[in-house]
């Protein structure tokens, strides 16, 4: 099971990310764990400076945008 973190305020961009990896990984047929993490100092110490950020397996993968779904499946298949 892959352990994602949704880096974020917990604006409309961070949730539309969440459910775009959640939907994607379900169409899969990949276990994940999505979770919401909203504490400035803990996104701080993964060097996000713009959100949403996207950390799989505690591995920052995208930042600064909602991500496309091609680059969802790509990082779900690794």
């Amino acid at each position: 099971m892959k352990t994602i973190k949704v880096l974020g305020s917990g604006c409309s961009k961070c949730i539309q990310t969440a459910e775009k990896i959640k939907k994607a990984a379900d169409g899969m047929g990949i276990a994940v764990e999505v979770n919401k993490e909203t504490d400035a100092e803990t996104i701080m110490n993964y060097g996000v400076m713009r959100t949403p950020a996207v950390v799989i397996d505690e591995a920052l993968v995208h930042s600064g945008s909602v991500p496309a779904e091609a680059d969802i499946r790509s990082w779900l298949a690794e």
